[in-house]
């Protein structure tokens, strides 16, 4: 035993050109991130049509999600250059840190944005007096809050722990559990802390998501009109596949059936929950939302431009 000052993450033991290939792939992929986020960000900033509850809500998860690739993507892209670069001991329990607390806050954001659209569908004639903007940003402060709150219970826990010699971490990045399975004496209770919080974090928040859906369902089958009910599937459907996406692989990860190892199986998932995810979520938002479309053409001038073709005089 003795005092960690660093750690080795053995991310993904392929060969040379494999790494220098999946190196490109994961940059453009964390680039596309980058991008699509920030653009979203950008059309909520710049088009105030777009300044709105759920645009609100949307831009605080498209923080997290650049949050979370620059988290865990640039490190990663290091390890496949130089696989025996270490990471310091407190680099490794700030990115454990980080990576808790965004998960728990994007859980939670998903929730307040089902909770968002439950309200306008299911009771349009009172949402501006229920989404008021004070209530909005106690609900996003809520969700950063409860997010750093539960990572620092994880984190208070980790701290104290002793780690033996020849710290080898069989991951791409810092999580929990990998790093838990490295300190020298039992963890059960660290363990048992992250299970019940991970449990909490995702059946509670998916319980109210499903329960707002089901409402939402009544009242749009209520709804007379097909041009109503369209319009209403429309505005859920982005969400419910972003719900889908995130709700998806954490069920996969903690619950689904397990073949071959266990651990590379959770390994992969968190690659795509830490780098496909974040870049899939832009993606569903613009192209699936028509809001988002025309606030991109109006930014872009090309609204003002079809006006002039369309009626030169």
């Amino acid at each position: 035993m003795t005092s960690v000052t660093e750690f080795t993450l053995l991310g993904f033991p392929l060969g040379l050109r494999i790494q220098i290939l999946l190196f490109g792939f994961f940059s453009l992929f964390c680039a596309c991130t980058l991008l699509g986020n920030g653009l979203i960000l950008g059309l909520i900033w710049l088009d105030s049509r777009l300044h709105t509850p759920m645009y609100f809500f949307l831009s605080h998860l498209a923080i997290v999600d650049i949050a979370y690739a620059c988290n865990t993507v640039p490190q990663m892209l290091v390890n496949l250059l130089k696989p025996d670069k270490p990471i310091s001991f407190a680099g490794c329990l700030t990115q454990t840190f980080l990576f808790l607390t965004f998960a728990v806050t994007e859980c939670l954001l998903l929730v307040v944005m089902s909770y968002d659209q439950y309200v306008a569908i299911c009771h349009p004639l009172r949402y501006s007096a229920i989404m008021n903007w004070r209530v909005c940003i106690t609900l996003v402060l809520t969700s950063w809050t409860i997010g750093v709150l539960l990572s620092l219970i994880d984190l208070m826990l980790l701290l104290p722990l002793p780690f033996c010699r020849f710290q080898k971490i069989n991951h791409f990045f810092c999580e929990i559990m990998a790093v838990l399975k490295l300190a020298c004496v039992d963890t059960h209770v660290n363990e048992i802390v992250v299970l019940a919080g991970a449990i909490s974090v995702l059946v509670g928040p998916l319980s109210s998501t499903v329960i707002s859906y089901m409402c939402i369902l009544c009242a749009i089958l209520r709804i007379q009109s097909g041009e109503g009910q369209r319009k209403a599937f429309s505005t859920c459907s982005s969400h419910l596949c972003v719900v889908g996406l995130f709700y998806g692989t954490a069920i996969i990860m903690y619950v689904g059936p397990r073949y071959g190892n266990p651990k590379e199986q959770k390994k992969y998932l968190l690659l795509f929950h830490s780098i496909f995810n974040p870049m899939l979520n832009p993606l569903i938002y613009s192209l699936r939302n028509l809001e988002v479309k025309n606030a991109l053409k109006r930014v872009l001038g090309i609204e003002r431009l079809m006006k002039r073709l369309w009626h030169p005089g």
